[in-house]
């Protein structure tokens, strides 16, 4: 099976990195459009273009399914998305859900983390409203950390210093669950969970998405790959990564879930 993953730059590596134990065997295709990153800070027309020119490589390609490592991109465009290509596809969704039901036992509030395009959006406005939980969710957009991460920075002072600012505003002890609603953002889960009560629980979609995917592999047939292979395809942006850089990632993420 021939599986791409989709995402502006490293972020969509977390959620890679729980398909690599889900799904082990399969062909990996890994996109990151560092071009045009970050898209929390883009038009919704822009990321709708961003992501269309994605979808074409993989549809070139001939990939099985797709998964859009990215909520920013998701809650943009996956919808249309999946008139237009005749392969399944994927998205992400902050883990919302899981994370009011666990405060609901608790008695605390709920804080998404997310880039402001997200938060912005009506699709994550409607997923409150469901749940009927907008008096214990709050949200805080923290798009700093996408450009952390594209320059390969997760755990310096200067992280800490932009966290301690956007923080400063919350009682932090008012929160029994955090969402991660970027998926850059779990790979700053170590400096992020120092700013909490040690009882705080931090939640991503990640697993549910990978799940996701696997059961509809399984309803179509896909057989899986003899082995795993991973390809990156990195758009000429002004940052330098590289396979090399992906991978060291990649490997320290899969190590540390």
């Amino acid at each position: 099976m021939k599986i791409g993953f989709f995402d502006s730059g490293i972020g969509g590596l977390t959620v890679l990195g729980h398909a690599l134990k889900i799904l082990p065997f399969a062909d990996y295709i890994y996109y990151a459009d560092i071009e045009h990153l970050p898209y929390g800070e883009k038009t919704k027309s822009e990321v709708r273009q961003y992501v269309q020119k994605a979808m074409d490589y993989m549809a070139e390609i001939k990939v099985d399914a797709v998964v859009i490592a990215c909520n920013t991109a998701t809650s943009v465009a996956g919808m249309k998305l999946r008139k237009n290509y005749s392969f399944p596809i994927i998205g992400m969704e902050p883990a919302v859900k899981p994370a009011v039901a666990y405060c609901q036992e608790t008695g605390k509030k709920t804080l998404v983390l997310a880039t402001s395009l997200t938060l912005r959006e009506e699709k994550f406005q409607q997923l409150v409203e469901r749940l009927e939980a907008t008096a214990m969710v709050d949200t805080l957009p923290l798009g700093g950390l996408v450009k952390f991460a594209e320059q390969f920075e997760f755990d310096t002072s200067a992280v800490e210093q932009y966290l301690q600012k956007e923080f400063a505003p919350l009682t932090l002890a008012d929160y029994g669950a955090v969402v991660l609603g970027c998926t850059h953002f779990p790979l700053f889960s170590n400096i992020l969970k120092q700013f909490f009560p040690e009882e705080t629980v931090f939640f991503d979609g990640s697993v549910g998405t990978i799940n996701h995917l696997a059961d509809i592999l399984t309803q179509k047939g896909i057989a899986p790959s003899v082995d795993d292979k991973i390809k990156f395809v990195i758009t000429n942006g002004k940052l330098p990564p590289n396979d090399v850089d992906y991978k060291k990632i990649l490997q320290a993420y899969v190590h540390s879930i």
